[in-house]
C-alpha cells in the first residue's frame, strides 16, 4: 500500500504520484485513473482529501471526467520535458509513452557550429553526429521537432546514431550505455519563439507562429555532455516542475 509522507499535504503526494505516471508513459491518454473512493481506500485518507487529489489534477489539465465513465487521462496539453523523458527511460526503459513515436530526418556527421561546439566541450568545426526527429502524438498529430547533438569521437561507439531509425531506449541512454557512462542529470532553458521555415513545416503551423523553444544538456556523472539537444514544441502544453525551497532561502 503506498504510503503518505506527513510533511508536504497529503493530496499533493497524491496527485504527484498520480502525475509522475501520467508524465512517464505508466498512465496513457484515456486510461482510467483512480475514483475518490479507490484513493481514499488506497491511501488511507479521507474522501475530502481524495477529491482534491481530482480536483487538482483537472485543474492541470492531466485529467477529466466522463459522466458514466469516471476520471481518465489526458495529455494533449502536456508536454515532456527532457527531464520528464529522463525519468521515462528510467522507469520503462522507453523514452516515449505509448502513442507517441518519433521520425527520423536526418542523421550525420556535420562540423560543429559554434554553439553545439560550445555546448559538447569540443572545438568548433570539429566531428559532431547531428539527428533531427519530429515526434507525433495520437493520430499522427505532431508536437514537437528537435535536434540531437553529439561529440564525434563517440561514432565508432554508437553507430546506431547515423542510422534514421528509432532508438527505442532513447539516443542518451544508448549512448550513456555504449560510452559507459552513466546520465545523472539534466540542463534545460526554454523560450518563447516564432517558427521558421523548417519547424513551421514539420508542426504543421504557419512560418512565424509562437512555438516553445528548448535546450537541453544531458549529463554524465563526470559531467560530461552525452548528448545536446535543441527543440521546437507546438504552443498550449504544459510543462511541470516542482520546486523544494529550503527555509532560510
Amino acid at each position: 500500500m503506498p504510503a503518505v509522507d506527513r510533511p508536504e499535504p497529503p493530496y499533493l503526494q497524491i496527485a504527484g504520484n498520480i502525475r509522475d505516471d501520467i508524465v512517464s508513459g505508466r498512465l496513457k491518454e484515456g486510461d482510467a485513473v483512480p475514483s475518490a473512493r479507490e484513493i481514499a481506500r488506497n491511501w488511507n485518507v479521507a474522501m475530502a482529501t481524495a477529491m482534491k487529489v481530482l480536483s487538482t489534477l483537472r485543474a492541470e489539465g492531466l485529467v477529466r471526467a466522463i459522466p458514466g465513465i469516471g476520471t481518465v487521462v489526458q495529455t494533449r496539453s502536456l508536454h515532456r520535458s527532457a527531464h520528464d523523458r529522463t525519468i521515462s527511460i528510467a522507469r520503462t526503459g522507453k523514452v516515449y509513452p505509448p502513442g507517441h513515436y518519433a521520425k527520423i530526418r536526418e542523421a550525420g556527421l556535420v562540423p560543429a557550429p559554434e554553439r553545439v561546439a560550445g555546448a559538447l566541450g569540443i572545438d568548433e568545426g570539429a566531428p559532431a553526429i547531428r539527428r533531427r526527429r519530429t515526434t507525433y502524438a495520437g493520430e499522427g498529430r505532431p508536437v514537437s521537432t528537435s535536434v540531437s547533438w553529439f561529440d564525434g569521437a563517440i561514432a565508432a561507439k554508437a553507430p546506431l546514431l547515423f542510422e534514421p531509425v528509432r532508438i527505442v531506449e532513447g539516443t542518451v541512454k544508448y549512448v550513456a550505455d555504449r560510452t559507459g557512462r552513466v546520465l545523472t542529470s539534466t540542463r534545460s532553458q526554454h523560450a518563447a519563439g516564432l517558427a521558421g521555415a523548417e519547424d513551421a513545416a514539420e508542426l504543421g503551423v504557419a512560418e512565424g507562429s509562437a512555438i516553445l523553444l528548448s535546450r537541453n544538456r544531458f549529463l554524465s556523472a563526470e559531467g560530461d555532455v552525452l548528448e545536446y539537444g535543441e527543440s521546437a514544441a507546438l504552443p498550449n502544453q504544459w510543462v511541470f516542475y516542482e520546486y523544494d525551497i529550503e527555509d532560510g532561502a
